[in-house]
């Protein structure tokens, strides 16, 4: 077997994704999506949570005790052939316990829903240990920027086209936790915790203008930007 490159460290804050396998689709629907939001917020638990049972229980899969939660999510953005996460880690092999749970219950879900065999991502999650704290302000921005990439592929490169539309498309995107940080109302807030993460935004509207100034700025040379997938 080998060896995962980044080692997962106790309190620290790691960039996790992947992408489909030859880049296909993870997502087709919206079915897609909630199914792998709900799962976020049920496979983060020391619990072992059956989908099903909840569902028997109640159609509200956020309003489950999960009891202690295995990592800190700070942040997240799915795509269509890929998804973005930021996660603390909260005990020794906590990251790779709740990714293998999550990604092994999806991948069930995917395959039985499409009828399907194998593998649905392209090999391991990648993982990146983020060192720094400017680097580590400058991913909650990047992570939501995402995407702006479904309207405007080239944006980062040759900067926007239409500043007002990428922003109105991010405000809306209902697949990312953008709109949940500051606001514990959102649908799907109770995904993260951000109470372990540095308080670089006081406000939403602090945050709001850190990811617009990003967002205005390019074209330009980012924080040791990650691999664009």
């Amino acid at each position: 077997m080998s060896l995962r490159r980044v080692a997962f460290v106790l309190g620290e804050y790691y960039h996790l994704y992947n992408r489909g396998n030859s880049k296909q689709k993870i997502f087709l629907d919206e079915a897609d999506h909630n199914r792998f939001l709900k799962l976020l917020f049920l496979c983060n638990s020391k619990l072992n949570i059956n989908f099903r049972n909840v569902i028997d229980v109640t159609k509200d899969v956020l309003v489950f005790e999960r009891r202690e939660t295995l990592v800190d999510i700070g942040a997240f953005c799915l795509m269509p052939n890929h998804f973005h996460l930021l996660l603390r880690e909260k005990e020794d092999g906590n990251i790779s316990l709740f990714m293998k749970k999550l990604l092994t219950a999806y991948v069930m879900y995917f395959n039985k829903k499409y009828e399907r065999t194998g593998s649905l991502f392209e090999g391991k999650f990648k993982s990146e240990h983020v060192r720094e704290d400017n680097y580590l302000k400058y991913l909650f921005s990047y992570i939501h920027l995402n995407p702006i990439k479904l309207i405007d592929p080239k944006w980062r490169i040759e900067g926007i086209k239409d500043r007002l539309k990428a922003q109105k498309y991010i405000l809306d995107y209902e697949y990312s936790s953008y709109a949940c940080l500051g606001d514990e109302n959102q649908k799907w807030s109770k995904i993260i915790n951000t109470n372990n993460f540095p308080k670089y935004f006081l406000t939403p509207t602090d945050y709001k203008r850190e990811m617009f100034d990003w967002l205005n700025s390019s074209p330009r040379k980012d924080l040791g930007r990650p691999r664009e997938i």
